[in-house]
């Protein structure tokens, strides 16, 4: 039998032994962690909502109507308004018919995958989407195909064999991201509606890291390239940039009910607390409203002067790899930067490829010039020492 004991030590060889972190911050800026305060450039909370009093109101007020717990699964007892409130406004913001809400992006993935695919489908995806896309699809039953990161031409060839076979009771869906989570880019959406419209088949856009800092009012990476009405299923998360929790996927009526009734993660799970629900929607209301608007011009003006300073390419969304290499050194780098008082981590293998670690810088608006600045000297001294 494994010793697990081994299996750890041999993580620590290959420097990819991760460790919990635990601090208490009040906003996205910071990362207090005993006496230690740190710059946090490792957070999702792009807008910085995280700590907003309107979002803590929606929760205090919730939690004195309804109580803490939900209870049961949504598919008992479990449901509530603030549920339904989330699942109405999240479909008519995405401009889709219905909308379906879980406790997280990772369960959203499971159980919108699992309910639409089955032995016999075929599942398409990117090859740098996110694990629980990759988990859900292997979940799944489907078969599972890859293509290189943004190669159109690869999807255009296996798309044209899967359609050499029989495929007519058959479902096919190919799945891609609004804003890459690792690398920031974005995929060439509109060439990939175009094949899968003459393909037939179906199209998953997760706009996880899209969702609340680009297109009209935060809508996301597929309304600024006006192909919503292309996408069949959009997930996202109020993880991020909405500074709460949970997740949705918005669509069709019909294909919210197909996977309301057959979502795992879904019906055997407690429903999300309704206070969580609340704190969404609240932050789905920031995100289009003014202060919505506000932020997402700070975070944009910070990403430009993060990259004109560091001289990189401008990324499409608030995240920014500084790629390294090699594990080791991606490892030094972070930490010099934790002692200089910078929380950027290393992101390793087999969150990345191997031989591709980085550092993940993440930008919010939150974030002051001083803050910027600060980094920037820190990030240039620590790629000099190694």
């Amino acid at each position: 039998m494994r010793d697990p004991g081994s299996e750890l030590n041999k993580l620590r060889e290959d420097n990819l032994y991760r460790e919990l972190k635990y601090g208490a911050s009040a906003t996205g800026r910071t990362f207090h962690s005993g006496d230690l305060s740190l710059l946090n450039f490792s957070s999702n909370d792009y807008l910085g909502l995280g700590a907003n009093e309107a979002i803590k109101e929606a929760v205090t007020e919730t939690i004195a109507s309804y109580g803490v717990g939900s209870g049961a699964s949504r598919m008992l007892s479990g449901g509530t308004t603030p549920h339904l409130l989330i699942e109405k406004e999240t479909a008519s913001f995405f401009g889709k018919d219905s909308s379906l809400f879980f406790a997280n992006g990772y369960g959203a993935a499971l159980g919108t995958l699992g309910a639409i695919l089955q032995k016999g489908d075929t599942v398409i995806l990117d090859k740098l989407c996110h694990a629980s896309l990759i988990d859900g699809s292997r979940l799944s039953g489907a078969t599972v195909r890859t293509f290189p990161h943004n190669n159109i031409e690869n999807l255009k060839t296996i798309l044209n064999s899967i359609n050499k076979e029989n495929q007519k009771e058959k479902r096919i869906l190919i799945v891609t991201e609004g804003i890459f989570s690792m690398d920031g880019d974005v995929p060439p959406i509109k060439e990939i509606i175009k094949l899968k419209e003459q393909h037939q088949t179906l199209l998953l856009l997760d706009e996880a890291h899209s969702f609340g800092i680009i297109g009209e009012s935060g809508k996301g990476f597929a309304h600024r390239e006006n192909c919503i009405k292309g996408v069949d299923f959009l997930m996202t998360t109020f993880g991020k940039s909405a500074g709460a929790a949970g997740s949705v996927t918005v669509s069709s009526r019909t294909c919210t009910e197909l996977i309301l009734n057959r979502a795992r993660s879904f019906i055997y799970s407690t429903a999300p607390m309704p206070s969580q629900a609340a704190a969404a929607l609240a932050g789905l209301r920031l995100i289009k409203g003014k202060l919505g608007e506000e932020r997402r011009g700070t975070l944009h003006r910070n990403i430009d002067h993060l990259c004109n300073e560091l001289q990189i390419s401008r990324p499409q969304g608030a995240i920014i790899p500084l790629i390294i290499g090699d594990e080791l050194h991606a490892l030094k780098i972070a930490e010099n930067l934790h002692r200089e008082g910078i929380l950027a981590p290393a992101i390793r293998y087999p969150t990345v490829s191997k031989g591709s670690a980085r550092i993940r810088i993440t930008v919010s608006a939150n974030h002051s010039e001083k803050d910027i600045a600060f980094l920037v000297k820190k990030i240039k001294k620590s790629l000099n020492n190694i």
